[in-house]
């Protein structure tokens, strides 16, 4: 049996540190050194994602930015994009000018991720900057407007902010056909929640779909924590919650690991892996 084991990042496989442990990364490589096949699907770009897992010689292209898009490791280069038509992106960009909302706008050009916004209004964004900026050196801009910037090519509006706040901007997109949208709390910070806006095609389950029939796997073993897993669960052959997942993702998983700071999603599929060969 050909068998995928596909893990979310943040809060799943990474620590608290937003880090792969020196345990979970070994375990990972014997895995597939051993002829396992291992991924990852992820809301983060290929700017943060790659340097995270160097590590882990990921041997099957990883799901970015929520099922956005494809990303082959090995290859550097992009297997898939689902980009928002540009009349979308132009009324979700008219949208956050209009109401002067902070956001990041993804483009992908040329096989090049960049990323364009038109200030850091609150303390989350300027912090989720700095971070991306310095640890991972993501490519930023700053536009006069999102109007004023091409809508060409754009896959992903991502804003980070109070749900308060956010709302308005949820049911833009909501209204619009051909968008959809991840909405769920920052696990760094509960006051925070990310609202993500990108194709009607892109999705976790989307994504999986593809590399199930691509590369021809017979079972899908995914592992999550957060509402934007439940697309990849439902993807999935089974259904893994680490132990500080929230309740409604527990309530839809098969079996319950332990957490994210106990190596759980590694230590499992080492166990199971091994125990079969």
């Amino acid at each position: 049996m050909k068998r995928l084991y596909i893990s979310d990042l943040d809060g799943t496989l990474l620590g608290a540190d937003q880090r792969i442990s020196v345990k979970s990364s070994e375990i990972l490589c014997s895995v597939i050194a051993d002829g396992g096949y291992f991924t990852f699907a992820t809301a983060r770009t290929a700017a943060s994602a790659v340097k995270i897992m160097e590590t882990v010689p990921v041997n099957v292209p990883c799901i970015l930015m929520n099922g956005v898009c494809l990303y082959d490791l090995q290859k550097r280069e992009y297997v898939r994009c689902e980009y928002i038509p540009a009349e979308k992106a132009r009324e979700i960009s008219q949208f956050l000018d209009e109401h002067d909302m902070c956001a990041f706008m993804y483009k992908v050009t040329g096989g090049k991720l960049s990323c364009e916004h038109t200030g850091l209004g609150n303390a989350a964004m300027r912090e989720f900057y700095e971070m991306r900026k310095k640890r991972y050196d993501k490519p930023f801009e700053q536009v006069e407007s999102f109007l004023s910037a091409s809508t060409d090519e754009v896959i992903y509006f991502a804003l980070l902010d109070t749900q308060e706040k956010l709302e308005p901007v949820r049911r833009a997109a909501e209204s619009i056909d051909g968008l959809r949208y991840e909405y769920y709390r920052d696990i760094y910070n509960e006051e925070l929640w990310y609202l993500e806006i990108s194709s009607e095609k892109a999705s976790k389950y989307s994504g999986v779909q593809y590399l199930r029939e691509e590369y021809g796997f017979d079972e899908i073993i995914a592992f999550g924590d957060n509402f934007n897993d439940i697309p990849l669960f439902e993807a999935a052959d089974v259904k893994i919650a680490v132990e500080n997942a929230k309740p409604e993702l527990k309530a839809a998983a098969d079996i319950i690991i332990p957490s994210n700071n106990e190596n759980g999603v590694a230590v499992w599929i080492a166990e199971n892996h091994f125990g079969e060969s």
